[in-house]
């Protein structure tokens, strides 16, 4: 496949993997990677959906597509197209490279009957304009644990909580996140070989933490919970300081939850515990003393595109009942831009095509960042983004969008 400028748009073949993974370290900066990195992302590679675009016998640009399914509200989890590795050479911006490699992802992804497709975005300034929203956000938090208690949920003493190596409890763990998957959109039920993800430890990532350590939360001898980490010691004037990394939590109920976290903030010799990408609304900020102790900064994080509008907004849930018509503008993905009737409540939708008058006016973006129920279309339309055409119906169809349960992209990709 020709792009502008004389390049060649292919498919990766596996014999061009490393040429291909040298020139994506390049344009992410160029530092070292671990061999252990570059082989885990080898056997996660999908050949066929991976892209290498050429300039003669120079590779100028990469990316790939994994095939994930998500969560979306109501529970269902939808394929969906988790577009990665996209890196255009710094000789050869502006000549369509980006917009070939996205043309065809997308296309493809249409082709293979996923509803969505979904990032996590360097350059935020760049998919906006392929039709992506930023439709989840992360909590990270730097906890004062040498200031900060906590009130624990009842239970909590009925849970027992043991070190266990982080691979001889992966199944465990495994279980325990399947489990949580339909519970929270936005969550990624996880694809064979992607467990292994989580157990990636090279020495030279650490920047002198210790080695990964897990600990595994039980009741009446089945695994309820887990959290994965690391320690780092520290001194100063006072004496010590150490931090404690949070790499991975997750619980099956409050009480779990509680005796996880009780463990965390209390690892001796550590004064802060470091958390990074986990949900807005995670309980722990409802059990600690002093939430201003807690260095609390919201990112955003997951970017999703709807592939196909009616298949989507078909397969989620609704809040309250709506019956809207939506005008979607979508340039990129001309097939989904029109008119659609949407109809749903917390049963079940329906989403059409109709020829009726609009309710509200949207671009596919602004869809899509409401998509999974966290971002609300009001807001949206307080920047500009929704046109409400009909009296009434952004307030109807914004609360309808919602979701009880905060967003969340639970890893990277």
């Amino acid at each position: 496949m020709g792009t502008e400028h004389g390049t060649e748009l292919k498919t990766l073949r596996p014999e061009e993997f490393d040429r291909w993974w040298d020139h994506l370290v390049r344009a992410f900066g160029g530092g070292a990677t671990p061999a252990e990195e570059r082989e885990l992302d080898r056997s996660l590679t999908e050949f066929d959906r991976s892209l290498a675009v050429w300039d003669a016998d120079t590779l100028v640009g990469t990316s790939a597509a994994f095939s994930f399914r998500m969560t979306v509200p109501g529970g269902a989890v939808l394929p969906t197209a988790g577009v990665t590795m996209v890196s255009v050479a710094a000789t050869h911006r502006r000549r369509g490279v980006l917009t070939s490699m996205m043309r065809r992802l997308l296309d493809d992804a249409r082709a293979k009957g996923e509803p969505l497709a979904a990032l996590l975005a360097s350059e935020p300034a760049i998919y906006g304009r392929f039709g992506f929203g930023t439709a989840t956000l992360q909590l990270d938090a730097e906890i004062d644990t040498g200031r900060v208690t906590l009130t624990l949920p009842p239970g909590t003493e009925e849970v027992r909580v043991r070190y266990a190596p982080p691979a001889d409890v992966l199944k465990e763990c495994e279980a325990v996140y399947a489990t949580l998957v339909p519970r929270r959109p936005g969550m990624l039920a996880r694809q064979p070989g992607w467990e292994q993800a989580a157990l990636l430890d090279p020495e030279s990532e650490r920047e002198g933490a210790s080695a990964l350590q897990c600990v595994v939360a039980e009741r009446d001898g089945e695994v309820t919970g887990y959290t994965r980490f690391r320690t780092k010691m520290g001194w100063g004037p006072g004496g010590h300081d150490g931090t404690v990394t949070l790499e991975d939590l997750a619980g099956l109920d409050p009480a779990t939850e509680g005796a996880l976290w009780r463990f965390l903030f209390g690892i001796d010799l550590m004064t802060k515990l470091s958390l990074r990408g986990r949900p807005v609304d995670e309980p722990w900020q409802h059990l600690v003393s002093d939430i201003r102790r807690c260095g609390r900064r919201l990112r955003d994080a997951g970017y999703v595109r709807l592939v196909d509008v009616g298949a989507a907004l078909a397969a989620r849930t609704y809040q309250t009942p709506v019956a809207v018509v939506l005008e979607v503008e979508d340039v990129f993905c001309p097939w989904n831009a029109g008119r659609w009737r949407l109809t749903g409540d917390a049963r079940g939708a329906s989403c059409e095509r109709t020829s009726d008058a609009a309710d509200l006016a949207l671009p596919v973006g602004g869809l899509a960042a409401a998509y999974l129920g966290g971002v609300s279309l009001l807001s949206l339309a307080a920047a500009g983004r929704v046109r409400e055409l009909r009296p009434g119906a952004l307030t109807e169809a914004s609360v309808a969008f919602g979701s009880p349960v905060a967003p969340w992209l639970p890893h990277g990709f």
